[in-house]
């Protein structure tokens, strides 16, 4: 099984719309290391979910939920997540100015 550390996924959500940033490939798994956060705005609020095999998102999926960052701060989060196949990182900002960076390993 080979490794592939990488960027998974960057995304600026339009306010208060989820956006689904990653998505682990068919046949393959992934650790998410470090999710970075940056409001290059006013304050907002965030949300992260973990979505198994992309399920429809519901409140139990929420790995964090309306946490504030204030404008120009950023925020970064050492996870270490598991995901299977088909899993879907999905995020979340009350404002359109919140940029997205995931990192990690996937293997397949």
């Amino acid at each position: 099984m080979a490794t592939f550390y990488k960027v998974l996924g960057q995304a600026i959500p339009s306010a208060s719309t989820t956006t689904n940033i990653y998505t682990v490939p068919a046949n393959s798994s992934t650790v998410i290391s470090t999710l970075a956060v940056c409001n290059t705005g006013s304050g907002a609020t965030i949300r992260v979910a973990v979505r198994p095999a992309g399920t429809a998102l519901n409140n139990n999926h929420y790995i964090i939920y309306e946490n504030g960052i204030t404008g120009n701060e950023s925020q970064f989060y050492t996870l270490g997540l598991t995901l299977a196949a088909t899993d879907v990182l999905t995020v979340y900002s009350s404002s359109g100015n919140v940029v997205f960076n995931v990192y990690g390993s996937e293997m397949s």
